[in-house]
């Protein structure tokens, strides 16, 4: 699969502290793909080096094939977290300035933006200062900034941030349509739900090393215990959690359900599939509820950087 960013080894030194540290991350053509980590963890580093706000200490990044050039700043996007717009600077105004600034004609640049502000239903806003604008509409005004020029690579970082549900819908409709036109975005957020929405791949960077990525759904298999959340109703429940327990490893489940089920969690043993499961359950109780209980992107991320926080302060004892 071809690649639009390719970071090798990138190293960033801040005086005596290591911002990244050999970090090697590839960003698949066409795809959304989540960078994630703790607050400090060095992703907001590797963003500005991306967008040439600074530069790798060691180690090179390569755009759409060659090395990274000051020119292709034209051909990225970004929507930082912090955002930055002049609040005494008309809306239009200022939109037409950014736009032109990444490279596109005053008539083009002006021509798209009345077609998105309408599609964000805020083209009576154009005349009015930043100022004047909601949180909400602000952060609009900067979503089309940033997507605008039609960049090869669109960097989002939290940028559901301030939406309320709708506005937020509204947005993440928008990412899909981009990438379904072709657009390369990484993504960068701290809501795990985002990510099993709109991620197919993933890098977890912590204490500035990467420590996972892949492919979402390659990870999510290899995090997976082989558990299953079950429901079941019995008269003998005794009898039935005794004869578990001497072929499973079982625990109690909390699930919400219509009835009045005997709830619990059931580890398979090496070797033993899920249709041996259902068969042994159907032999032994009714059930009303079986589920693959499959790692969610929250239960990864908090599992591996927990794991490699106790990797570090083993290896500094």
């Amino acid at each position: 699969m071809e690649k639009i960013l390719i970071a090798d080894k990138v190293v960033k030194n801040f005086g005596n502290f290591k911002a990244l540290n050999e970090v090697s991350i590839s960003v698949p053509k066409g795809s959304i793909f989540g960078l994630l980590g703790p607050n400090g963890a060095g992703k907001t580093t590797f963003i500005r080096i991306i967008n040439q706000i600074t530069m790798p200490d060691e180690g090179e990044v390569l755009f759409d094939g060659r090395k990274l050039r000051p020119e292709d700043v034209h051909q990225i996007g970004y929507l930082p977290e912090e955002r930055g717009l002049y609040k005494r600077m008309k809306v239009g105004e200022q939109a037409l300035y950014l736009a032109q600034l990444k490279g596109m004609s005053k008539n083009d640049a002006k021509t798209k933006l009345k077609e998105w502000f309408e599609k964000f239903d805020i083209g009576p806003w154009w005349n009015k200062k930043v100022e004047e604008l909601s949180k909400g509409m602000a952060q609009k005004v900067q979503f089309i900034i940033t997507v605008l020029h039609e960049p090869k690579l669109l960097i989002f970082d939290e940028p559901f941030s301030g939406f309320d549900p709708i506005n937020a819908n509204l947005i993440k409709d928008e990412i899909l349509d981009l990438k379904k036109k072709g657009a390369s975005i990484i993504f960068s957020t701290h809501r795990m739900e985002s990510v099993e929405e709109l991620c197919e791949y993933i890098a977890l960077i912590h204490e500035s090393n990467k420590v996972l990525d892949g492919r979402l759904l390659d990870i999510k298999k290899q995090f997976k215990t082989n558990t299953y959340e079950v429901g079941l109703v019995t008269d003998q429940k005794d009898d039935l959690m005794r004869d578990l327990n001497e072929r499973f490893v079982v625990s109690e489940a909390d699930f919400k359900s219509l009835e009045d089920d005997l709830k619990l969690n059931i580890k398979l043993a090496n070797g033993d599939t899920s249709t041996e499961l259902i068969r042994y359950l159907n032999t032994k109780a009714t059930i009303n509820h079986y589920v693959e209980l499959i790692p969610s992107a929250n239960d990864i991320f908090i599992q591996t950087v927990n794991s490699n926080s106790k990797t570090i302060q083993a290896n500094a004892l």
